[in-house]
């Protein structure tokens, strides 16, 4: 088995190589999830940086538009799958990644509903935001991750990857 993954990844990087980069139908959940981290964290910091109204009821509606779906979709693809195993560890790490998502909608929901977004109660609670996402993503890379890695094929975290903007796609942002 190890072998055919072994061959199975030398294949796709060839692949790969020889392609203009990687499609959504190839590409590992985890590079997905990583950039999409990442554009997320660029857009909390820019929100908490920030004092104009107009820019930081853009920028949360930006977040809003990235979050939510980015949240819903790995739930249902990549939380469920690691809470499905069989160590007591993995389905914690599971249940608390559905926990923090929470947290974050209710954050992102108390943000929505400021009526000032220059005053210093949304400056609060975007810091807030920003300091439970970047908590969360630290902790969702070391742990999730590691079940994620530990227990599916890379076949199987592409096919995760094309169950996971399929999913995305159907979410619909409030």
């Amino acid at each position: 088995m190890a072998l055919m993954n072994t061959i199975d990844k030398a294949r796709r990087k060839i692949g790969n190589a020889l392609s203009p980069g990687p499609s959504a139908d190839d590409r590992d959940i985890l590079d997905t999830l990583k950039q999409e981290h990442e554009e997320v964290a660029a857009l909390l910091d820019q929100l908490t940086s920030s004092d104009a109204a107009g820019a930081r009821r853009s920028l949360l509606a930006k977040i809003k538009a990235a979050l939510v779906p980015h949240v819903r979709a790995e739930e249902k693809v990549v939380y469920d799958a690691v809470i499905a195993l069989r160590g007591k560890e993995a389905k914690q790490n599971g249940e608390e990644g559905y926990l923090e998502h929470s947290l974050a909608d209710r954050v992102l929901a108390t943000l929505s509903k400021i009526e000032k977004p220059a005053s210093p109660e949304f400056g609060a609670a975007a810091k807030v935001l920003k300091e439970l996402v970047t908590h969360h993503v630290e902790e969702e890379e070391r742990n999730v991750w590691k079940d994620v890695r530990e227990n599916f094929s890379d076949e199987e975290r592409v096919a995760m990857n094309r169950k996971y903007e399929i999913a995305k796609s159907r979410v619909r942002v409030p």
